[in-house]
């Protein structure tokens, strides 16, 4: 009898064994087919810049296609809501702004909750943007910008990536903080907004650096300022706007990498993992670098208490600046 319940107690231990083996190797398993990487706005962005970036690298490392999957609207929200609604299995995640994580949660009635309906992998980068205007513009400096909005308020026309989006967060801090009028042009991602002011469709633009700079170094645009807390080594001899006249102010945009809630640990850290292998890599690094990028590597654990802290924080912001969604957003 002894002997037989030592025979069944071998087995059930190799069972048991076998088993947590087999859920150790599991993530090795994975993937098998190609993973959707959902870009919440239109291609051209510095969000999809960034997604195909990324996406390149970890399909090399995982061995399967990763597809940068654009689906813009609504702010980002249609694209977050689809992540959400997602099989928890690795095969969907979402990389997604500042705007679309923190700001949109007090703008729209949301179909899903930021914080409790996805599987936080990394906050990837933070980045100041860069306050530009149309060559034709009559203001070299940010001082000159406020003297003329002063003149003619409402005569000239800001565009952003859309409602609540980095631009417009940016654009009403500045209006506030400075006590002058603009118009507001929401667009459905940064990109046609850049477009438009490079041929003069509007005049300013508060955006992101990874896709203005190279435009800025053309001469396409005009560079007052970049909108961070110190200045840029992308552009080094560009004064922030709290240096060139509107002390205190400072708006800095981040990109992050999330699944569906309820992803498998091993699977959360499998991702994780390779993310920050990428992240990195000289060239990625150096990418970053040079549109003045910082990259920030978190942990889901770090992202995630970032990103509450965040959501309250503009919960604040937009209160004050009384900002509304779009009408039909």
């Amino acid at each position: 009898m002894k002997v037989r319940l030592h025979h069944v107690t071998c087995v059930a231990a190799a069972l048991v064994s076998s088993g947590a083996y087999a859920q150790s190797k599991a993530p090795a398993q994975y993937p098998t087919k190609p993973i959707r990487f959902v870009v919440p706005f239109v291609p051209g962005g510095p969000t999809d810049i960034q997604a195909r970036m990324l996406g390149e690298k970890l399909g090399q490392r995982l061995g399967q296609q990763v597809i940068a999957d654009n689906r813009g609207g609504a702010g980002g929200n249609i694209g977050m809501e689809i992540t959400a609604r997602a099989p928890a299995d690795g095969y969907t995640l979402v990389i997604a702004t500042v705007g679309t994580w923190a700001v949109n949660p007090h703008l729209y009635q949301l179909p899903f909750d930021v914080v409790k309906d996805f599987s936080p992998i990394t906050q990837v980068s933070t980045s100041p943007g860069v306050l530009v205007v149309h060559p034709s513009v009559n203001a070299k400096t940010v001082k000159e910008l406020i003297a003329l909005a002063k003149e003619k308020p409402g005569a000239l026309n800001y565009g952003s990536s859309g409602v609540g989006g980095f631009g417009h967060i940016s654009g009403e801090l500045f209006t506030l903080m400075t006590g002058t009028k603009m118009t507001h042009i929401p667009y459905k991602s940064s990109a046609p907004s850049l477009t438009d002011l490079i041929s003069g469709q509007i005049q300013v633009l508060f955006n992101n650096m990874i896709s203005t700079t190279p435009h800025v170094k053309a001469n396409r645009v005009r560079a007052l300022a970049t909108t961070g807390a110190k200045r840029s080594p992308a552009l080094p001899d560009l004064p922030t706007v709290a240096e060139a006249g509107v002390p205190g102010y400072e708006n800095s945009s981040w990109s992050a990498v999330a699944g569906p809630a309820g992803m498998p640990k091993p699977l959360v850290t499998r991702l994780h993992k390779e993310f920050m292998e990428i992240l990195k890599m000289p060239d990625i690094q150096q990418k970053h670098v040079e549109v003045g990028a910082e990259i920030v590597a978190s942990t889901p654990e770090q992202f995630h208490a970032y990103l509450k802290s965040e959501v309250a924080k503009f919960g604040k912001l937009v209160k004050a600046a009384g900002i509304k969604a779009a009408a039909g957003g």
